[in-house]
């Protein structure tokens, strides 16, 4: 029905009882309450609005403040609405209030929401209530509220819900709970009841009849944001479901508060009633406040090194004084803070008074004390001042809590200049006192001393936000500061997080400052200073009032705020741009004044900032998910943006380059671990109870999926910012010093809102978005104005830490440096595949540091392990190891990986690095443990094997204790405990299989296995006793499943030749492994020898007799007996290698048995065999099968005579042999081979008797004493057929060796280990006599040594690697000189077979090791006879190897790095003076040579690797002198007598008579001498000016010598980025090719005398070596400038004046006279070291 049209009847007032307060209140207002016409579609601007009004009425509205206000009561008519509208746009256009106000009452807000509780009506009030009819075409039903002031009203057909901030794409929703009849009931009563009692009649229509409820749909509210946890504080009843209650609730709060409001007047009414002029002190006190004060200013505090007991005392009474002026000056402060308002100007000089007593106690006293150790010169004090620690605390605590007033005062009053500089001075210097690392070396007490910095660190920044202007002076002296921060990480964090954790006290002082920066100043202080300025100078201050005042922002409310979104957004803007650009501009110049000084400085170097720019990003990184610290975010953007500049730079050099690299990693695993945490954080949070916990969980996985919604990210209702904000808001009650981090976290809501504001669409759907952001951007606008306006005008449900820390998070994954994780890592793995080796090394090291947080990468990118592959096979070392290191972290993160990188990383176990070889060695390790599969074990387990008898012994002994740990350690267990189960024995079966699969690969493997075996073995081994144990388990394995086992033939099982063959290794290393038992089950083997299977088998079978036998008791005889049987009818059948074994297994059967009649008569019949064939002539064609039967006779007396010992048997030999004499069968054998090796017999009959000889001469060394021996080896070496030669000198060599060996391990023993030998512990190498051996080794050694370098010298195939093994063993047993052989090694070292050069570099550095001071005189000749090498054998004369290029000498430079700087310095020095030579003195023909070994010598210099900038900068001054000394004369030559220049022409009269010049004759032998001279020296000035480039080193004069810095000096050199050695070789290529034509010698001549004329770094150079020595006064001559130029430059310079200022040499004028040519005064000499100085830009590079 429609409701009615009468006007409302005025009623009486309801008694209602009052406090005063709202009795005055309720006195002086009229309230009248009218529901006006609909407002029209466009409504006027909120101006126009009040300037219609009276000037005693104020519109007041819910939301909107575009209504019209009226005077009257009156009730107008219902109008129908043609436009659809929101519940709560129909409220707000439906309903208004105004109230009058007297004009005696202060001006209030122009909005101002209406109370919810009810008020109470004065009698001359009225009340109308009128409600516009329902609107048939509105198809929304709503609900309007009204409140007048004695009741509440609420309508039972609809309500109106106030709808939070929701994302984009949610609609506003109906709530569901419909109104039941008996609400109706309730409501229509309530109104008949207060109708009765105040005498007011409100009458309600009833619902439309066009309203129907089943035409309507319940909408729920979005599941997705929680629309409940943010409320309007003044709407919070609307829309609750119980507005009554709500009502009351506000109404009881306002009565509370208008109670304490009444209580705290009271309290100064009756304060002000008992004082008299405020609050002041009394005259006596007031007297005593200041005269403590002044004695504090001025009293002694401080300490001394030589205070005893009594001085102490005495200071401590001032100490008290100290103390009691310290209270003083807080009672002045605290006066200074009662916030008078009558009294905003204080007395200065009790401001300074106080200060001044509190620097006194700081400086003299506390920071004195702080410095103070327990040890060095102030021990004694320290002792005495630490008992006295409680009075000092007590002045401790006194300066902290004053400087905290200090804050508080710089916050409130306006202070002097002077105040606040020296106050800023005394807390910075606060901060960086160097506190104590431990607390027995503090007084005070670390953590006491650190509470005090942290309240410094408040002051300053409360004078950084109060004092704008002082801002850059702060910083500045913060920044120049950081020197005095300790690095080391103990004592370099004193600030505690609340989280946990700690960081330096100046990062948290940074970020504060930062984060303060973009915090809106208070305006309070400033409108305290307009009014005392206004009352200063009158109309001028009320002119700059109304400036003041004339900056109003257009949007006023949300409303406006919908409307007008752009109006809103800029003024927004406008409002947080500076205050984020004054942040980021003062962060961006921390940023950069650390990262400046550190691209300057190193980890290792004198000055910090390196050091400190780590600790200060991790000092940051820790503190990015804080939400107490927004700057860390900033600072590490800012970081992250200057890092990227330098790793994307292409003239960024290499160690800033490096640094940024080293930096973006570790905020690339930032990043990575932040994304961690959201991911670990939102899973927990998915079931969480709270309703906040599980959307931001959802918002969670929608941000790491990168799908999140602008607006969802900016929402009001509980966004991560809205949530964030309130949890720190809500803190900041109890931490002040929040407010800083408010202030930027509101300024980075503010700037995200108007950037995703800018994103949007212009499209229907965006609509309610932009509407959304019109609001978003009035609201923060009006935080940012006022900090209590959010919880003044909303209240949010209390955020837990867990989800305020999600929140922050979600905020941080949209920023600009989570944004760029895909960028920094592209740029770690572009820097990947680098020119420079370091930055290739440092990208590597970094990606490691980005995969441990976050291993997924390797799944989305798969780029990464090829360029990690590609990376291992890399040039450098340093690139390689790095490699390794991330391929190892890679697998452990991925195992899946391992069975693609095992290939990889084997391949790196034969690295030429020795560091890498270790890394693939543990690498190989960890996957071997991890993997199953046999194949992959089997083949690590052989490249381990094969590094056991790696040429560095750390990497012999890492692969030893390797191989003990993958195949021993895992059995040490069981064995121990005797396991006998089922998986015991599978997995010894297992681990027998695949050592057998090893032993399979071939190669070197058994020999390899057998050392390892003997060294895990020894007494000496760590775990012998359980490594036996393993040992004869495994020997038990393999003879239970494969010896003794004929069922498992056909299986997976090895064979029993292949067990066999890995039970003779076991046999070799420890016979004790094998039972008897098990020995007899082999004898089967030895029957019958069919195939080669067979044969394998027999001869591992006697291997293992060989060494077994030995232990057998006699109880075996038997067995013994029937394989000897077995044994002897196979020996004539057998080659030598079995016949080897197999006669010392005979022998050792004989022993054991004591019968020696069987090898007796085989020798004896063997020997008289061979004696026969004397007579015949074998060199017949018809003795060919005699030969063969006298070559098998000889090898088997041979081996007989190598290991039986038939002395005892010398009668029966003499029976047979009547005309010997000797006392020694072997004396007999070499007796009768010795003919058979001479010259007349055959080729084959020589080397077979050569090679018996050298058999029997194993076990009795004096027969090579005989001339009847050695002569027969003579004559092989002299042997001048090579056909035969080479065969007989291999031959012998081989003897040769085998006997040296022998003798050095006898020698290593103490006894004879072979049978033949008598035991002499004496025998050691180096005594004369000392052994048998001794004296046959000296004199072998002495005869033979010069042939066998020879050999060794002339060829590069097996023979000489054999010569080289000689040579090595002469050597390391003392048998020549060191010199005589290590000329040798050195140029072996540059032999293309690896094999020879590796042997030659081991020997000669163990030489060098040595007899160092006898070999570096040696070097030269070294270095002449390898260039004699590689000419003669290598045919290749250059000085280097390409692809890449590396230094043929670089063995003899890593030998040469064990010795001292200065004899590599001799070295490189001595290189150059040997390419120097004397034009007139040499011979034309020598000219080629010297020129190639000038080339060679070159060459090396320029791609050696050199260890020391100094050692670089020796080397290169070297050459200098070599050419500026060389070289002008050089020129010289060449100017006058092949380019003529200077000379007076000769001419011809031609035919037409004109004279024409005639050609000079030039002499050619002088011209090929000058050549080969320019062109040794242009070579020489090459390689020079490569080395500067390549290092980065230029020649600077204006910086002497004695400014280098030591450190400096001996740091390695560091390459160059983008140079390489391709031009260099470009260029000594030409150079060298001068000789091939007259017209290319004059060509050459003539671009060195351009060089010497127009190369400015020759100039310098020849100036520098000029320098050096002439010193005193300048002649008359120099004066007059006419001298020739110093190097031959063309160019004139004067002698400085003896006034120039600091002795700055005088640059040469454009205008100087060219002198004439010379050679100047010490040209000769050496110059001066030239400083080091990087190259520029400008600088041409060697590409």
């Amino acid at each position: 029905m429609a409701p009615k049209t009468s006007e409302s009847r005025p009623v009486n007032p309801p008694e209602i009882s009052l406090t005063p307060f709202s009795q005055m209140l309720y006195d002086s207002t009229s309230p009248q309450y009218s529901y006006p016409t609909p407002a029209p579609e466009t409504p006027s601007p909120p101006a126009t609005q009040h300037r219609s009004a009276s000037h005693n009425t104020k519109s007041v509205s819910n939301h909107r403040p575009s209504f019209q206000t009226h005077k009257s009561p009156s009730r107008p008519k219902a109008q129908h609405v043609d436009r659809v509208m929101s519940n709560t746009i129909a409220h707000d256009e439906n309903s208004s209030i105004t109230v009058q106000i007297p004009v005696k009452v202060k001006k209030m807000k122009s909005q101002v929401m209406t109370p919810q509780k009810p008020t109470p009506v004065r009698k001359a009030s009225s009340i109308a209530v009128e409600i516009t009819p329902y609107n048939h075409e509105i198809p929304v039903s709503f609900q309007s509220l009204v409140q007048p002031p004695s009741l509440t009203i609420t309508h039972p057909v609809s309500k109106i819900t106030a709808q939070p901030l929701t994302p984009a794409k949610s609609t506003l929703k109906t709530p569901s709970e419909p109104h039941t009849p008996a609400a109706q009931s309730k409501i229509h009563s309530t109104a008949q009841i207060s109708e009765s009692g105040s005498q007011l009649a409100v009458v309600i229509p009833g619902p439309s009849p066009a309203l129907r409820r089943e035409d309507y749909e319940i909408i729920p509210d979005s599941p997705e944001t929680p629309q409940h946890l943010s409320k309007n504080q003044r709407r919070s009843g609307v829309g609750s479901g119980d507005e009554l209650s709500v009502s009351l609730g506000q109404r009881e709060k306002a009565d509370l508060a208008v109670r304490n409001l009444r209580d705290q007047l009271q309290d100064i009414f009756e304060a002000e009633a008992t004082t008299s002029d405020g609050t002041n002190l009394s005259a006596s006190t007031q007297t005593k406040v200041e005269s403590a004060l002044k004695d504090a200013e001025s009293i002694d505090l401080k300490v001394g090194e030589a205070m005893g007991e009594s001085e102490v005392e005495g200071w401590l009474q001032n100490v008290s004084v100290a103390e009691l002026g310290v209270k003083a000056a807080r009672t002045i402060l605290r006066m200074m803070l009662g916030g008078r308002d009558d009294k905003q100007l204080y007395s200065e000089d009790a401001t300074q008074a106080a200060l001044n007593t509190f620097k006194n106690a700081i400086e003299s006293c506390l920071i004195p004390i702080v410095e103070m150790r327990s040890s060095g010169s102030t021990a004694n004090l320290f002792k005495l001042l630490l008992a006295q620690k409680k009075v000092i605390t007590g002045l401790l605590t006194q300066c902290r809590r004053l400087l905290s007033l200090f804050a508080t005062l710089v916050a409130g009053i306006e202070l002097s200049e002077t105040v606040v500089n020296t106050l800023e001075f005394i807390a910075s210097r606060l901060i960086f006192v160097e506190n104590a690392h431990a607390e027995k070396d503090s007084v005070l007490g670390i953590a006491r001393f650190d509470s005090l910095r942290v309240v410094a660190l408040d002051t300053i920044t409360q004078i950084f936000l109060n004092n704008p202007l002082q801002r850059q002076g702060i910083f500045d002296e913060i920044l120049t500061s950081l020197e005095k921060l300790p690095v080391t990480k103990q004592s370099a964090r004193q600030f505690k997080l609340s989280e946990g954790g700690s960081i330096q006290l100046v990062s948290a002082l940074i970020m504060r400052l930062v984060q303060t920066s973009s915090t809106k100043a208070d305006d309070a202080k400033e409108t305290r200073r307009g009014k005392a300025m206004e009352a200063f100078n009158g109309e001028e201050g009320a002119v700059a009032k109304e400036d003041l005042a004339s900056i109003v922002s257009i949007i006023q409310s949300e409303a406006r705020a919908e409307q007008q979104v752009v109006t809103a957004i800029q003024e927004l803007r406008d409002i947080v741009s500076p205050l984020l650009d004054t942040a980021k501009a003062n962060a961006s110049y921390v940023v950069g004044f650390i990262v400046q000084r550190a691209m300057n400085s190193t980890k290792a170097g004198d000055t910090p900032y390196r050091n400190l720019l780590d600790l200060f990003m991790e000092d940051f990184i820790l503190c990015l998910n804080s939400p107490e610290w927004p700057a860390a975010e900033l600072l590490l953007r800012l970081l992250l943006f200057k890092m990227v500049h330098l790793a994307e730079g292409d003239k960024t050099p290499a160690p800033a380059k490096n640094m940024a690299l080293d930096l973006l990693g570790s905020m690339g695993a930032a990043i990575s671990d932040l994304i961690s945490h959201v991911r670990k954080t939102a899973s927990s949070l998915i079931n969480d109870d709270a309703d906040l916990g599980r959307y931001l969980s959802r918002q969670a996985e929608v941000s790491l999926e990168k799908k999140v919604q602008p607006l969802e990210v900016v929402s009001w209702a509980c966004g991560p910012f809205r949530t964030s904000l309130e949890f720190l808001d809500e803190r900041r009650s109890l931490d002040p010093q929040l407010s800083s981090a408010v202030g930027l976290f509101m300024a980075e809501w503010a700037s995200k809102i108007c950037t995703t504001y800018d994103l949007l669409d212009d499209d229907g759907e965006s609509m309610e978005a932009e509407r959304e952001y019109g609001r978003l951007a009035y609201r923060l606008r009006m935080m940012i104005g006022d900090k209590r306006w959010l919880s003044t005008e909303y209240s949010f449900n209390s955020v837990n830490a867990a989800h305020a820390r999600l929140a922050y998070s979600l905020t941080l994954l949209q920023s600009q440096f989570c944004e760029s994780f895909a960028r920094v890592l592209m740029i770690l793995l572009g820097s990947m595949a680098s020119e420079q080796a370091t930055v290739r090394s440092r990208s590597l090291k970094s990606v490691t540091t980005v995969l441990e947080t976050d291993p997924t990468i390797l799944d989305r990118e798969p780029k990464v392990m090829q360029i990690l592959l590609r990376c291992s096979n890399d040039s450098s070392v340093l690139v390689r190891d790095s490699a390794l290191a991330l391929i190892g972290k890679c697998m452990s993160l991925r195992p899946s990986l391992e069975n693609d990188m095992v290939p990889s990383i084997l391949q790196r176990i034969t690295d030429s690095g020795v560091g890498v070889r270790k890394r693939a060695l543990k690498l190989s390790k960890d996957v071997y443990l991890r993997n199953t599969n046999s194949d992959i074990r089997s083949l690590i387990a052989d490249s381990l094997l094969h590094r056991v008898t790696d040429q560095d012994e750390s990497v012999q002994e890492l692969a030893r204790q390797t191989i003990e740990e993958v195949w021993m350690s895992p059995f040490y267990q069981p064995t121990s405990a005797n396991d006998v189960s089922a998986q015991y024995k599978l997995a010894m079966a297992s681990h027998v299989s695949l050592m057998v699969k090893t032993v399979q690969r071939g190669g070197s493997v058994s020999a390899v296995l057998d050392k390892v075996l003997q060294s895990i073995l020894s007494d000496n081994a760590k775990f012998a006793a359980a490594n036996f144990k393993v040992c004869k388990a495994l020997v038990a394995t393999m003879f239970e499943t494969i010896i003794d086992n004929a069922t498992n033939i056909g299986n997976n099982t090895p064979s029993a030749r292949d067990a066999l063959q890995v039970l003779t290794i076991f046999a070799k290393s420890n016979a004790k492994l094998f039972t008897p038992e098990q020995v007899q089950l082999l004898q089967p083997y030895v029957s019958n020898v069919a195939g080669s299977d067979d044969l394998a088998i027999y001869r591992s079978v006697v291997v293992i007799f060989r060494h077994v036998l030995p232990h057998l008791s006699k109880a075996h005889n038997s067995f013994l007996a029937s394989v000897r049987k077995e044994l002897m009818p196979s020996i004539s059948r057998m080659g030598k290698a079995i016949l080897d074994d197999l006669v010392a297994c005979l022998w050792i059967i004989s022993e054991v048995l004591d019968d020696f009649q069987h090898l007796t008569r085989l020798v004896l019949s063997s020997l008289i065999g061979i004696q026969k064939m004397k007579a015949q002539d074998l060199n017949d064609p018809r003795s060919l099968e005699m030969v063969r039967k006298l070559n098998k006779l000889l090898l088997i007396s041979g081996m007989c005579g190598k290991h039986c010992d038939l002395d005892r048997q010398i009668e029966t030999f003499r029976s047979s042999f009547p005309k010997w004499k000797e006392h020694s069968v072997s004396a007999l054998m070499t007796h009768i081979f010795a003919p058979f090796a001479s010259p007349e017999q055959p080729l084959d009959v020589r080397k077979a008797a050569l090679e018996a000889i050298g058999m029997v001469s194993q076990s009795w060394p004096k027969n090579l004493g005989s001339p009847e021996v050695w002569s027969q080896f003579l004559a092989a070496f002299e042997e001048q057929d090579d056909e035969k030669r080479f065969p007989l000198e291999t031959i012998s060599m081989k003897a040769f060796k085998d006997f040296l060996l022998l003798e050095e391990k006898r020698s290593e023993t103490g006894a004879d280990g072979v049978v033949g030998m008598a035991a002499d512990a004496t025998a050691k190498l180096g005594v004369m006599g000392g052994g048998q051996g001794d004296g046959i080794a000296i004199a072998l050694a002495q005869r033979f040594h010069q042939s066998i370098i020879k050999i060794a010298l002339s060829r590069q195939d097996e023979q000489a690697l054999l010569a080289t093994e000689i040579i090595g063993c002469i050597i390391r047993q003392g048998l020549m000189h060191p010199k005589e052989c290590t000329t040798a090694l050195v140029a072996l070292e540059t032999s293309q077979n690896p094999k020879i050069a590796e042997i030659a570099f081991r020997e000669h550095r163990a030489a060098i090791e040595k007899h160092e001071s006898i070999l570096e005189k040696e070097y030269m000749r070294s270095v002449q006879l390898a260039y004699s090498y590689q000419r003669d054998v290598v045919k290749d004369t250059h000085g280097a190897t390409l692809n890449p290029f590396a230094p043929k000498l670089h063995m003899l430079i890593e030998i040469l790095k064990m010795s001292k700087p200065k004899n590599r310095k001799k070295f490189f020095e001595n290189l150059c003076a040997r390419i120097d030579f004397d034009p007139e003195k040499i011979d034309l023909a020598d000219l080629p040579g010297h020129l190639d070994f000038s080339q060679f010598i070159i060459e090396n210099m320029a791609f050696l690797e050199y260890v020391s900038v100094d050692e670089l900068l020796s080397a290169i001054t070297a050459m200098e002198g070599v050419v500026s000394g060389t070289g002008t004369s050089i020129a010289h030559a060449i100017e006058t007598e092949i380019l003529h220049i200077g000379i007076d022409q000769q001419s011809l009269i031609s035919e037409n008579g004109q004279p024409q010049p005639m050609e000079p004759e030039i002499d050619e032998a002088r011209l090929q001498k000058l050549t080969a001279s320019s062109m040794m020296l242009s070579c020489l000035w090459e390689a020079r000016t490569y080395l500067r480039r390549q290092y980065g080193l230029l020649n600077n004069r204006r910086e002497s010598k004695g400014k280098a810095i030591i450190k400096d000096l001996n740091r390695p050199p560091v390459k160059a980025q983008g140079i390489n050695g391709d031009k260099f070789w470009e260029e000594i290529s030409t150079a060298m090719a001068a000789f091939d034509s007259k017209e290319s010698m004059i060509k050459q001549c003539r671009s060195f005398v351009e060089l010497l004329s127009v190369d400015q770094d020759f100039k310098l150079a020849a100036e520098g070596d000029e320098d050096g020595i002439r010193m005193g006064t300048p002649s008359d001559d120099e004066e007059n400038e006419t001298p020739g130029p110093p190097g031959g430059s063309g160019r004139g310079r004067k002698r400085k004046a003896l006034g120039t200022p600091s002795g700055r040499k005088k640059r040469a004028r454009s205008s100087s006279v060219p002198r004439a040519r010379g050679r100047p005064k010490g040209s000769g000499r050496k110059g001066e070291r030239f400083s080091v100085e990087p190259i520029g830009e400008d600088d041409d590079l060697w590409v």
